[in-house]
């Protein structure tokens, strides 16, 4: 049976963005048609400077998000990703397979280190090695298909190139992925920088729904989205970026073609109150839902226990054969 993971890193609250580009796949499709792996990768938070008290609530927020959202421990296995320890033994085994080279021609390390040099800070060593960790967090589980956004298809990528040179020198030990993206919504953006994505971890929150946003919030937000100039409604990503985002979103909410919803409008207002209410109708289950999984924390309690068991041994057996096959001696 086909097997897939991927995760979500907890340094921001989870975004509209977010929704429309995994968790509803992950929730409608493949957690249905695969024996699927969600993981809060919160580790991965850790690259960077981070507050730990604000890391632990947006761990536990993430994964009554994921249960929110539709995630169902019945089909699925949802887990935190420091619960289970065979990614961090395995994230070694990566670096001693990987060259210093492939790790800083990485995009994200780059425009990170950047960012972290240009405000003063210092870069950390786990934001130059995390595309190992990365690999290890995909390769422990026999990994078929890895469902992520395009800022993430350069990391998937080189997890395949350790995987064949790992095979290659030390014998048949792990799948080969491949990268799986979604056709619609792929790269929501910014509504007020519709050229760049709509992060959780930005500073400026203007352009930015989140999942949790009240309905209100969520209108002014849609309705404040920056358009361009020209007042007829065209998609044009290039030309139109922003009319383009509006065009995306709406026709991610309500399943239509964004060209052909292009033609429907004929004022810029018109969209975006379409646009806002539309988002609102698609979040407002997903919130109601998270406010009863908050009420009752002992059962995302039990999920995240349950799931990492359930982690913890499919990886542990392709684990313990790595590590024979690179030559370590077994404990006994």
């Amino acid at each position: 049976m086909t097997r897939i993971f991927s995760g979500v890193k907890p340094t921001g609250h989870l975004t509209l963005g977010n929704y429309l580009g995994a968790l509803r796949r992950w929730a409608d499709e493949d957690q249905h048609r695969a024996e699927a792996l969600f993981c809060v990768v919160d580790l991965h938070a850790l690259t960077v400077d981070h507050d730990p008290a604000r890391v632990r609530r947006l761990s536990r927020q993430a994964a009554t998000l994921l249960l929110a959202a539709g995630l169902d421990p019945r089909l699925c296995t949802l887990f935190v990703q420091s619960h289970v320890d065979e990614h961090t033994r395995l994230a070694y085994l990566m670096e001693c397979t990987a060259s210093d080279g492939e790790m800083r021609r990485m995009i994200q390390y780059k425009e990170k280190a950047e960012r972290e040099r240009a405000r003063g800070g210092s870069v950390r060593l786990s934001l130059l090695t995390y595309p190992a960790l990365m690999a290890a967090d995909i390769l422990a589980y026999g990994t078929h298909e890895v469902p992520v956004g395009e800022d993430q298809t350069q990391h998937v990528e080189l997890t395949r190139d350790l995987a064949v040179r790992f095979n290659q020198r030390y014998g048949q030990t792990f799948v080969i992925p491949r990268t799986t993206n979604p056709k619609v919504a792929a790269r929501v953006m910014d509504l007020q920088d519709p050229t760049s994505k709509m992060g959780k971890s930005h500073a400026r929150t203007a352009g930015i729904v989140y999942l949790l946003d009240e309905a209100e919030v969520v209108r002014k937000k849609v309705m404040r989205a920056v358009t361009d100039a020209g007042a007829d409604v065209v998609y044009d990503r290039a030309e139109r970026p922003g009319v383009a985002n509006l065009l995306d979103v709406l026709a991610a909410c309500v399943g239509g073609d964004p060209v052909g919803l292009a033609e429907e409008y004929d004022s810029y207002g018109a969209l975006k109150k379409d646009t806002a209410e539309a988002v609102v109708e698609l979040l407002r289950p997903v919130r109601e839902r998270h406010a009863e999984l908050v009420a009752d924390p002992g059962y995302v309690d039990s999920v995240l226990r349950d799931g990492a068991e359930r982690a913890r041994a499919m990886a542990r057996p392709r684990v313990d054969a790595a590590y024979q096959a690179v030559g370590l001696l077994p404990a006994n």
